[in-house]
């Protein structure tokens, strides 16, 4: 059997970490040249790994879903007896809605109201947490037969999650709101001032560019604004939380930190392009500025999300 000898292996040891540094510099000036080749090799490689990933996914979701069922099982009673309280309140709840609804089919009537169409959509699992150009992206399976385009809006059970950026023929790119190159332009839901959410790559995006006059208010609802044409109006974003220092940040609806099933919605806003990334960031911990709770619900261009 061939063997090294000991000098030599120690010089190959020694070679090693310097090779992989020029490699890594090499791909970094080719990624930097030439970008479309970049991102084709981006997807390629996202396109062989995707379904990988999704078979890896199916027993871990298995898992969590064997041991969410088992916590649920625990305080059963005390679920029964809130739930009931919960029903009487919705009861009452719907007798309102019931009547509102009346009204405005009634005034919709009146007005001659053109509804807007509504939007078509498809539903994509992530598959992984995808370390690429962006610090916050996650990477969606694309079954066959289903087709995404770049620019179309990305929304959990609870709110605004961002957008796709990449796409390949069986995976596809999301950007987060939380990412360091994320802004969308909202509105403050009490009183209709426009804000934009700046990712920094923490869970709590910035809150900022909101008129000198209005002081959000903590716990507010806030939605997409529809400036710019980047997002449509009225998409739930977050609420707004103040820090100890005094910043007002945005507590996001959607679930940043464990993305699971997503809607695409196509709004027709495709051709908008997505911000260049700045590369990776350390992120920052708002340990030191205190905690907040969970709540159910760059400079680059305005509108990429």
């Amino acid at each position: 059997m061939f063997s090294l000898s000991i000098q030599l292996r120690q010089a190959l040891g020694k070679l090693t970490l310097p090779l992989l540094l020029a490699l890594a510099c090499l791909v970094m000036l080719v990624g930097q040249a030439d970008r479309r080749l970049a991102e084709s090799a981006r997807t390629g490689v996202a396109d062989l790994l995707a379904p990988f990933y999704s078979f890896l996914a199916q027993p871990i979701d298995r898992v969590r879903a064997i041991g969410r069922e088992a916590h649920s099982l625990i305080g059963v009673a005390e679920e029964n007896e809130r739930l009931r309280a919960e029903n009487q309140r919705l009861r009452r709840w719907y007798d309102v809605a019931m009547a509102l609804a009346a009204e405005n089919a009634t005034l919709k009537s009146n007005l001659n109201w053109m509804p807007e169409p509504a939007p078509s959509f498809v539903t994509a699992r992530a598959v992984a947490d995808a370390s690429g150009v962006y610090a916050r992206s996650v990477l969606l399976f694309v079954p066959e037969g289903q087709t995404l385009t770049k620019g179309m809006v990305a929304l959990d059970a609870a709110g605004l999650v961002g957008r796709i950026t990449e796409v390949g023929s069986r995976s596809a790119r999301v950007m987060l709101i939380n990412d360091m190159t994320s802004h969308v332009p909202v509105m403050l839901e009490a009183s209709h001032a426009p804000a934009i959410v700046a990712g920094d790559n923490s869970a709590a995006p910035r809150l900022m560019d909101y008129p000198e006059d209005v002081r959000p208010v903590e716990g507010e609802r806030v939605v997409t604004s529809g400036a710019a044409n980047a997002f449509p109006a009225g998409l739930p974003v977050g609420t707004v939380h103040y820090l100890p220092s005094g910043q007002p940040v945005l507590e996001p609806y959607a679930r940043l930190d464990h993305v699971g099933i997503l809607r695409l919605f196509d709004y027709g806003l495709s051709a908008i392009t997505p911000p260049e990334a700045p590369g990776r960031v350390i992120l920052r911990n708002h340990a030191d500025e205190g905690e907040f709770g969970t709540v159910p619900g760059r400079p680059a261009q305005i509108g990429r999300g």
